[in-house]
């Protein structure tokens, strides 16, 4: 067993998100080999990678069968498995794969299991719920450290349904250090005086309510302000979403972005952020930090987000932007009719004042969470 030998488990080997975090963990040091899944064709990937087929989104059955068909692919490879130091699993269908390859292999790896989301199902309290956490429970068991992007997903479920079963580390979706980015604006921002207020966006377009409170927004105001999305439609939860956006001259979609090429572009668009979840609000949206909040406050685009949430305390706590209560429908449209730019730039403000590890992962902090997998 080489100690910087880490097999990485993905659920889709064509995701930035999953390709990022394998470069995180190259760049900290580890040698990585992918026995991944994806979502459509298979693609050309930077690292070593066993391809265990296709899955479609949503479609758990589907993917049930993908993990048994996966078994004889980890057979032929144990070899391969049996070098790995860590088994770095992400989300728990992947989870559940890394332990029957350390079964198959013979392996002595620590297995990390990053819980990326909590899903709805869950959080059930019928059979099916209490079925799942078991079996969760019984591969946190087999787990050496359990990896959450906010503390909300510890402290809301982790340690209402698993205490004592984990150790954790909190790893933020904060922008990857290894990255060149931009340099952060500069404190003076040129602005347009006439120019609509201007809400971005950015990310998986999956939340139906979000959607429906910015269209609302750009209906209600359609000279006062501009609504900019870019990212990754969700048809399966806002199927006429091409429909909804050509409807309004001021709510328009700009099709996906590079990572992180265009950054800097689509928030020096934007003054503000959306940063609201609804897409499982009784519990997963309102514990995670999104990507966004990062990504703004580096380039110095405050958010916009429900109070009631991790993601609406985070903001409070900091000064870094808007916070809005119940009912919505009616405290946006409000917050807008009243934001003038020099509210937005004392919010900018704070945010270039906060320190860039704020918002840029620590050069460290990845190595560090190596070091505890393997503690």
């Amino acid at each position: 067993m080489n100690p910087n030998e880490l097999i990485f488990f993905g659920h889709d080997a064509n995701e930035p998100a999953v390709r990022r975090r394998i470069e995180a963990l190259g760049a900290a040091g580890a040698s990585v080999t992918g026995f991944t899944m994806r979502r459509g064709a298979a693609a050309e990937t930077p690292w070593t990678n066993v391809d265990l087929g296709e899955t479609r989104d949503q479609d758990y059955a589907q993917r049930l069968m993908a993990l048994a068909r996966a078994l004889p692919a980890l057979w032929r490879r144990r070899a391969t498995l049996a070098q790995g130091a860590i088994f770095y699993a992400r989300n728990l269908d992947m989870l559940a794969l890394a332990v029957a390859a350390k079964a198959i292999s013979g392996s002595r790896a620590k297995i990390v299991y990053e819980c990326l989301d909590v899903h709805r199902l869950m959080t059930r309290g019928d059979a099916i719920g209490l079925a799942l956490r078991a079996a969760e429970r019984a591969l946190l068991g087999a787990s050496a450290l359990l990896v959450v992007s906010a503390p909300a997903f510890l402290r809301e479920y982790f340690e209402r349904y698993h205490p004592g079963r984990y150790r954790a580390f909190l790893l933020e979706n904060r922008m990857p250090a290894q990255r060149a980015y931009p340099p952060r604006p500069g404190a003076v921002r040129v602005v347009v005086a006439d120019r609509p207020i201007t809400i971005g966006w950015f990310g998986n377009l999956r939340c139906a309510r979000s959607f429906a409170l910015l269209r609302a927004l750009a209906g209600r105001y359609p000279d006062r302000v501009r609504i900019i999305l870019r990212g990754y439609p969700a048809y399966g939860e806002i199927p006429d979403f091409d429909v909804k956006v050509g409807e309004l001259a001021n709510l328009v979609y700009r099709g996906r972005y590079r990572w992180p090429d265009d950054l800097r572009a689509i928030y020096d668009e934007v003054d503000v952020v959306w940063a609201g979840d609804f897409h499982d609000p009784g519990a997963n949206s309102r514990w995670l930090l999104p990507n966004r909040i990062y990504e703004g406050g580096y380039f110095a685009v405050p958010p916009i987000s429900p109070d009631a949430s991790e993601t609406g305390r985070w903001i409070s706590a900091r000064g870094f932007g808007f916070t809005l209560t119940e009912p919505l429908e009616q405290t946006l449209p409000d917050l807008i009719s009243d934001l003038d730019r020099s509210t937005i730039m004392r919010r900018r403000d704070a945010l270039l004042a906060a320190p860039v590890s704020t918002f840029l992962q620590p050069e460290t902090e990845m190595a560090a969470l190596l070091a505890a997998a393997l503690a």
